[in-house]
């Protein structure tokens, strides 16, 4: 019986993230294209979609919380909102992914429903991702190159009288108040302009995304949720990452790596690896559904080195601000933490500069 709910979470976290696959593929919801629209030619229709999952989201972390249905805490995977604010953390990182993700043609959503729809490109982004993020997991890469960097910038905010890093906490305003009102504005703001109102497409992949984030803190951080740690705590082979958490899919890849590295550990099986497979089979759903799965390689040896590059810096850069634009920018930003915002912040910024060089070099070989 106790397996059984370990089945079930994962059971779940699989069914959310096909159905999170098949809408990011129809929809075509991709944060570096929203960027991309907005940098490149001021079209706001995928960022406003973006922004409409964040509200959803928050508005149902908000509500579980204040209801009691779920407890999202300090104690997460990711730790969202520990005190311990490493602001340097979350803005390298995030602009190490933001440059990355531009150059490898999307974050880490995107690149697996990429594959889904046939992306060889995308499966090579996956391999040298999933790689860098192991490195940084599982091996003290992390700490030779970035740990005492990283530890001489955290801000302790206990130290202060702060309980943790939520926005509601750290204003004294409470998190119920601030992610009320910050939802109902993002709406607001989403639904301002006719052009998106008018755009089925951008409303079901915001609300959709925004919706898959509050069913993964809703399983892990409620009654289910409990019983799982229960379970977890009393197995013979502990599982891995039996803790509160959502969706996000960098840190995902190193455990993937290190999954396939030993197959036949199926402890190492955890939300994170089954949400990766499941946006892939979600996105070839759809794409063999549509008609339109298209196998795609790269261009030239340039192209290669775009990808591979980016994906190192994705990678990296991932696991370092402890999410990507799903991770931090819509499953962090949900539960108000400060370093979510920041990683969000940095990871636009840095792709926007990436579009820019790659136009103003462009222009130089014209």
């Amino acid at each position: 019986m106790e397996f059984t709910i370990h089945l079930q979470i994962l059971g779940i976290v699989l069914v959310t993230a096909i159905v999170m696959g098949v809408v990011a593929n129809k929809t075509n919801f991709c944060t570096m294209g929203a960027v991309s629209d907005w940098v490149n030619m001021g079209d706001t229709g995928r960022l406003r979609a973006w922004l409409l999952a964040i509200a959803v989201a928050l508005l149902g972390v908000t509500l579980l919380e204040a209801s009691g249905k779920a407890t999202i805490g300090t104690g997460t995977f990711p730790p969202y909102r520990t005190p311990n604010l490493a602001w340097l953390r979350y803005v390298l990182g995030g602009l190490m992914f933001g440059v990355g993700m531009t150059l490898a043609s999307g974050c880490g959503n995107k690149t697996l429903v990429r594959i889904g729809g046939g992306n060889l490109k995308s499966l090579v982004v996956l391999a040298i991702a999933s790689v860098c993020a192991y490195a940084m997991l599982w091996t003290n890469f992390y700490d030779t190159l970035f740990g005492s960097m990283m530890s001489a910038t955290t801000v302790n905010l206990a130290a202060a009288g702060k309980a943790s890093q939520a926005l509601g906490d750290l204003t004294g305003v409470g998190n119920l108040a601030f992610g009320l009102a910050l939802a109902v504005a993002l709406i607001g703001f989403a639904f301002s302009s006719s052009d998106f109102r008018g755009n089925f497409d951008h409303i079901l992949g915001g609300v959709v995304i925004g919706v898959a984030v509050v069913v993964g803190w809703y399983v892990t951080g409620g009654t289910m949720g409990a019983a799982w740690k229960e379970f977890a705590d009393f197995a013979d082979v502990k599982p891995l990452r039996v803790e509160t958490q959502s969706f996000t899919f960098m840190s995902p890849m190193g455990d993937l790596a290190r999954y396939l590295m030993n197959p036949a550990d199926t402890s190492l099986i955890n939300f994170g690896i089954v949400a990766l497979v499941g946006v892939i089979l979600g996105s070839l759903i759809y794409s063999l559904v549509s008609r339109s799965f298209r196998i795609e390689w790269f261009v030239n040896a340039g192209d290669f080195l775009n990808h591979a590059v980016g994906a190192v810096l994705m990678g990296i850069g991932g696991v370092l601000s402890m999410g990507c634009t799903i991770g931090q920018g819509i499953t962090g930003v949900s539960t108000l933490a400060l370093g979510s915002v920041l990683t969000l912040i940095a990871i636009v910024a840095g792709s926007a500069a990436m579009m820019k060089y790659q136009y103003w070099r462009m222009m130089q070989e014209a």
